[in-house]
């Protein structure tokens, strides 16, 4: 049995995007697309995108997925005129038609399911970096252009488990219970002060690594490649 999180804008359940549902035995909530409502998408696990529609509208509700960093894979529900146009820059990891049958609304989860559940390589790396920022895990340590970073094992824990998600947006009490656990009684402020403390720590070029994601959370922003490529070029001039 999974947990589907059903993304339209009907308030008509969500047999009404997909009838099959209705035989099938999974758990699903249906929520409006909006970026709040990707804080209920954290322990889904599969995203189902009511694309039949406004197909505008259902672009950008699968970019509002990515926009926010959620690693839930996304399953697109289109009709049949949808299907001549949807393209990988949606970022569907599938699709399906909203009259599809029972067996194969399953089996596309399944497969789902079971893809996502392959072991991210970043999760039990030893050493991973983004741009000018490495941070060794086994040594818990962490530099920046090649100088180790002073953190606090706190500092380093939420620095670590951010940037091993990158792009996702974590709330603080998410933060709370992932980095403090769920044995400790200190509010929300906690997160915003360390926050602070990191971005300090990183610096003013590179504080931006550590985005804020306004009325949600924070998130781990990797540099793009054109910033680092300027960044080389900037630093190559100097030398």
């Amino acid at each position: 049995m999974a947990d589907l999180l059903v993304l339209t804008p009907s308030a008509d359940g969500p047999a009404d995007v997909v009838p099959a549902l209705a035989l099938l035995a999974h758990r699903t909530r249906v929520v409006a697309p909006e970026p709040t409502s990707m804080l209920d998408a954290v322990d889904a696990d599969v995203i189902v995108v009511d694309g039949r529609g406004d197909l505008a509208d259902a672009r950008n509700n699968c970019r509002l997925v990515q926009v926010t960093g959620v690693a839930v894979p996304l399953l697109l529900v289109l009709t049949e005129g949808g299907m001549s146009i949807v393209n990988a820059e949606w970022g569907a990891d599938d699709v399906v038609l909203a009259t599809a049958s029972p067996a194969e609304i399953e089996a596309r989860i399944r497969l789902l399911m079971g893809r996502a559940n392959e072991k991210d390589p970043l999760e039990n790396a030893a050493e991973y970096s983004s741009g000018d920022l490495t941070v060794d895990v086994g040594g818990y340590t962490a530099r920046l252009k090649g100088v180790p970073l002073d953190l606090t094992y706190k500092e380093f824990e939420l620095l670590k488990y951010l940037m091993q998600h990158p792009g996702r947006v974590y709330t603080r009490d998410q933060l709370l219970q992932e980095v403090w656990g769920f044995d400790y009684y200190g509010g929300t402020r906690t997160v915003d002060v360390h926050v602070r403390r990191l971005r300090a720590k990183l610096g003013a070029e590179h504080e931006q690594l550590i985005g804020t994601v306004r009325n949600v959370g924070y998130r781990f922003d990797p540099p793009s490649k054109g910033a680092v490529s300027a960044r080389s070029r900037q630093s190559a001039v100097r030398d």
